[in-house]
């Protein structure tokens, strides 16, 4: 079949959602019903819930799905705002947080491409949070997992920022103190282990890493193209007598 046939297009087309969307470990929610209800009303009422999966849009806010058990549905793309943790201490409903942060101060970047990765930092997993947000100071949380965004087909023009190393984030998805759930770039955390963190912690310098960095343009090494040892020397080690 030619390449412009409409089988190879809808492969092309599954073979995107396959980035676009990421199973979510199943973290058990409060929605807030106005965002059910297309924000018209509902306010101050909630639905029992838990995440599926993630979604990411270039230049769009991370969108959850949410398996919602009272409705046997599956009700997708909600915003991070849109959640509560639910606690053992109060089952039956949440308590309204204090402060109640905005979207644009529980994630500050939008998404960075449509390729996106899920992952749990085993080290960082049960350390203790502390996130700076816009209008509300440091917030203390713990950590959920991470979402990463990537430039997945290269056969695609690249327009965005995941792989440029000066503006790519990741979203540490944190669950704040307050009640609500955020996502938040590695510059805006701080996380501390009782074992590994030291008592008094310095105030960081650092810059933004703007370069990338490659350990095979290095032409002084030469090339092996001629060779086929398995225990093989560049040609610089052979002048230098290297065993």
């Amino acid at each position: 079949m030619g390449v412009g046939t409409p089988l190879l297009r809808h492969f092309e087309k599954e073979n995107k959602m396959t980035t676009l969307v990421a199973n979510v470990p199943p973290v058990k929610v409060w929605v807030r019903k106005e965002y059910l209800r297309d924000l018209r009303d509902g306010h101050g009422e909630y639905a029992l819930g838990y995440w599926v999966t993630v979604k990411s849009l270039t230049g769009r806010a991370l969108y959850f799905e949410t398996y919602l058990p009272e409705y046997g549905a599956l009700y997708d793309k909600l915003p991070i705002s849109a959640f509560l943790m639910w606690s053992s201490d109060h089952p039956h409903k949440p308590i309204a947080p204090s402060p109640d942060l905005a979207l644009t101060d529980l994630q500050f970047w939008n998404g960075f491409d449509h390729g996106l990765t899920v992952v749990e930092k085993s080290l960082i997993f049960n350390m203790r949070f502390e996130v700076l947000t816009r209008s509300a100071g440091a917030i203390a949380g713990s950590y959920l997992f991470t979402i990463d965004n990537y430039h997945a087909h290269r056969n695609e023009p690249d327009f965005n920022f995941s792989e440029d190393p000066a503006e790519h984030k990741s979203h540490n998805v944190i669950a704040l103190s307050n009640g609500q759930i955020g996502a938040y770039p590695n510059n805006r955390c701080r996380m501390v282990d009782p074992s590994l963190t030291n008592h008094t912690l310095k105030t960081p310098d650092f810059l933004v890493s703007t370069r990338c960095y490659d350990v095979e343009n290095v032409p002084v090494w030469g090339r092996l193209g001629e060779s086929e040892d398995y225990f093989w020397k560049t040609p610089t080690e052979k002048k230098k007598g290297v065993v």
